[in-house]
């Protein structure tokens, strides 16, 4: 789900990661395919974006931060 331009994601939001979009993408083939359960069940906070990326800090709990995609996230509800 490619962001609305009123849905322009930005550091700082909290947002979620979309399965579909994570499933057979590039990053989903470059590493271990199985995605753990917080990337969808927890909201992140974007911490930096670099062009059509973003870092995300999951959960309250010590998981590795990760770069996703913009179009891999939506933002929390």
């Amino acid at each position: 789900m490619t962001p609305k331009k009123d849905e322009t994601l930005k550091k700082g939001d909290m947002v979620r990661a979309v399965l579909e979009k994570l499933q057979n993408s590039l990053e989903a083939k470059a590493s271990d395919p199985r995605f753990p359960p917080y990337l969808f069940e927890t909201d992140g906070e974007i911490v930096d974006m670099r062009g059509d990326y973003a870092f995300v800090k999951f959960g309250k709990v010590p998981t590795p931060n990760i770069w996703l995609r913009l179009d891999q996230l939506e933002k929390s509800k």
